[in-house]
Parts: structure tokens; C-alpha cells; sequence
């Protein structure tokens, strides 16, 4: 089968297995098991936690021991197994440390296939700039696929969600032992304990344009968690109004959410022209700018007459979302030594999933409980626009057009 296509099946299944539950559970949480705010932002801040050492544990073994799309296949298999068996679970204390563990496994698994395809693409002598982002774009589609299958078959307020995505994870897992082989390095000797833990990538962090873009990414991770987590119980909140509970946007929620997926298919295709013609600093200026859009528009709008700013907000997500995720991750596998990649990558999914997304879930989750809706939603687009501003200001980067990034 063609690399490309082989690649375009493991993105879909990919994105469907996440897809299938990361914007609709804090419906089922909300809605059905009556969580708080805090509780709900825990539930998301589970990616932080563990991103904060799953993608760097991962990295080092596909980096020295075990071929990385076999690493893949087994963190989808036991994911799948911690959300089968948290979909029988309704207590917190119960559910969580489940989800938790699936989280644990999943996690990991983004900068994972990210590096598979980057490998595959290398040995079939395909430009990763040119050919990942065509490549990517179905995992989005494969979100998206999900999320409709969610909502159509009204999972949203049940575990059946998370039934959904076990299926799926077990399905890659599979596969995932058939993608093309990665090389691994067992007979590089460790110098020191840094090379033995396999802990070289955050020397990375003695670049000053490398701190100054992680400590940045972080900071966008932290956006990216509050509408993952919230956004859709806070629509589906408009239907305790009389003159909301009828519309299109209550009672489908999640396909609303949708359009920011749909957003972020199309936008992936852009950022090949938008890196090269302006820039990795530009590039992701914009995904800032974005954010403060993303946040104000859904404080502003409503499911009835305002809906055009709810559609608004869900359109520029795709800028917010690929012009940092995406970009980021492609500017981390340009500016880094072949020999760390993959462990980059997983210090690039340490920041932005890791502690952003730990620090922004519980915070979201604390301004929500205190000053609730839609005040919450203009705290966050404040947030966003004073870090876009400091990255102006901060980050140095000169770009050179006739290099690709």
C-alpha cells in the first residue's frame, strides 16, 4: 500500500480514538454525573499530567530499544483497556484514576505518530514540510468523524463515548505493528547519566530561541484545554433558557463544535505557504491572536441570534490550533539533531500537553466555579492577548524565505 495512505489511515484512527470523547465528556461529566467546575478541569488537566513524562518515557525507548510505531501500538492497547474499563465507572474517585491511566497511554501516542510519519515519509523520499500536513489533515477528519458519531448516536451524555474510543484504540494498536519500521540505536553508549536516561533533548533548553519557544508553547497549551473541556457543556447550558432550548446548537452541541475541526482541516494546508513565506514567530502570532478571538467570540455569542459569533469562534480555531500544534511541531523537527527527534518532540508535547494543559485545566476550571459564564470566557481572551503581546516582544527569530521554516 502507498506510505501516504498507510499514513492518512493511522492519522484518522488516531484522532478518532481522541475524538470520541474530548469535547463531549464534560457534557456526560456536567450533565449526567453532576461534576463541578474544579472536577471537570481534572478530568482535562489527566493529559497534563501525563505529558508531564509519558512522551519523554516513550521517546527514549523508541529512540534506543523498541521501534516507535511498536511503542504505538502497545499505548493503544492498554489506553483502549483503561477506557473500556472506566466507561463502567460513575463515581470520581473511581473514574478518574481510569481515565487517568487511559490518558496516561494515549498521550504519548500524538508525538509518536508524529515521528512514525515523519520516518516513513523520510524513507519513501518525501519532503515532511511538503507531505505531513496533506497526511495530518485526516486525523482532523477522523476527529471530526467521531465527534459526529458521538452526537448523532447520542453518546454525549453517556459512557458510550468512551466505549467508542476503546474500539478504535485497539484497531491502531493493531495496525499500527504494520507501519514501516523505525531504526532504533542500541549501540549508542551512554557517556553520563543525561545520556543513559536519555535526557540530551531539554539541553535543548540551553538555546535561548528554543527556551523562549517552549516556555511559549506551554503557555498556548494552556488554551487549548479550556474549550476542549468546556465548551460544550457550556452551550448545552443554553438550554435551561426557554428561548435557546429548541436550537440547532443545544441539541447538537458537538457538531457545532465540529466547525473547529472543519476549520482546522482547511487551515493545515496553509501552513506549508505560511511557514515558509513568513516564519515560525508570525506563524504562531497569529495562533495567539486567534485564541483571543476563539475566547471572546464564544463569551459574546449564543446558540439563538448570536450564534453567528459562536460560528465565528469555532472557524478560527483551525488558525489557533495548526498554526502552534502543527507548525510547532514541524519547527521542533527541523531545528533539532536527528539523534534526539523523537525525544524533541515528546519535550515540544511535555510543554504544551504536559504543563499547559495540567496548569490551564485546573485554573479553567477555578475561574469558571468563581465567576462562571460567559464573564469566564473574556478572563481567558485577556489571557491570550497579553501572551501574544509578550511573544512579540520576547521571541527573536529571523527567517530567511528561501528556507523552509
Amino acid at each position: 500500500m502507498n506510505t501516504k495512505i498507510r499514513l492518512i489511515v493511522m492519522n484518522f484512527l488516531q484522532y478518532g480514538v481522541w475524538g470520541s470523547w474530548l469535547i463531549s465528556l464534560g457534557t456526560y461529566l456536567k450533565g449526567t454525573l453532576h461534576f463541578s467546575g474544579l472536577q471537570i478541569g481534572s478530568f482535562y488537566a489527566t493529559m497534563g499530567i501525563a505529558s508531564l513524562f509519558m512522551p519523554a518515557v516513550t521517546g527514549i525507548i523508541a529512540d534506543r530499544w523498541l521501534p516507535a510505531q511498536k511503542v504505538l501500538g502497545l499505548c493503544h492497547i492498554f489506553g483502549a483497556i483503561f477506557m473500556f474499563l472506566a466507561a463502567g465507572q460513575t463515581a470520581y474517585s473511581e473514574l478518574y484514576p481510569l481515565i487517568l491511566l487511559g490518558v496516561i497511554f494515549y498521550m504519548p501516542t500524538i508525538a509518536l505518530s508524529n515521528s512514525v510519519a515523519y520516518n516513513a515519509l523520510s524513507k519513501s523520499n518525501l519532503d515532511a514540510v511538503k507531505h505531513f500536513p496533506p497526511v495530518r489533515v485526516f486525523g482532523t477528519v477522523g476527529f471530526i468523524v467521531a465527534m459526529w458519531a458521538v452526537d448523532l448516536l447520542g453518546f454525549r451524555p453517556t459512557p458510550n463515548q468512551l466505549y467508542l474510543s476503546s474500539g478504535l484504540g485497539i484497531l491502531l494498536g493493531i495496525y499500527a505493528f504494520t507501519l514501516p519500521n523505525c531504526v532504533i540505536n542500541k549501540e549508542v553508549s551512554a557517556k553520563n547519566w543525561i545520556e543513559a536516561l536519555g535526557l540530551r533533548a531539554f539541553s535543548l533548553f540551553k538555546q535561548k530561541k528554543m527556551a523562549i519557544f517552549f516556555i511559549f508553547s506551554m503557555f498556548l497549551g494552556m488554551s487549548l484545554q479550556i474549550t476542549n473541556g468546556f465548551a460544550d457543556s457550556y452551550i448545552v447550558s443554553f438550554g435551561n433558557n426557554p428561548d435557546f432550548a429548541e436550537t440547532f446548537g443545544v441539541k447538537h452541541s458537538t457538531i457545532l463544535i465540529s466547525l473547529s475541526q472543519i476549520s482546522e482541516a482547511l487551515c493545515i494546508l496553509l501552513i506549508p505557504f505560511f511557514l515558509r513565506k513568513f516564519g515560525i514567530k508570525i506563524v504562531m502570532l497569529i495562533s495567539m491572536l486567534a485564541w483571543v478571538l476563539r475566547f471572546g467570540l464564544l463569551g459574546a455569542g449564543d446558540p439563538g441570534a448570536g450564534v453567528w459569533m459562536f460560528i465565528l469562534s469555532m472557524l478560527v480555531y483551525g488558525v489557533a490550533f495548526d498554526f502552534f500544534n502543527i507548525s510547532g511541531s514541524l519547527f521542533v523537527e527541523k531545528e533539532t539533531d536527528p539523534a534526539i527527534r523523537n525525544r524533541a518532540q515528546g519535550v515540544f508535547m511535555l510543554m504544551t500537553n504536559g504543563f499547559g494543559a495540567l496548569i490551564g485545566s485546573y485554573l479553567a476550571g477555578i475561574i469558571i466555579d468563581k465567576y462562571l459564564w460567559p464573564k469566564s470566557w473574556f478572563i481567558f481572551a485577556g489571557f491570550a492577548l497579553v501572551v501574544a503581546i509578550a511573544f512579540a516582544f520576547i521571541f527573536k527569530y529571523k527567517h530567511e524565505q528561501e528556507n523552509r521554516i
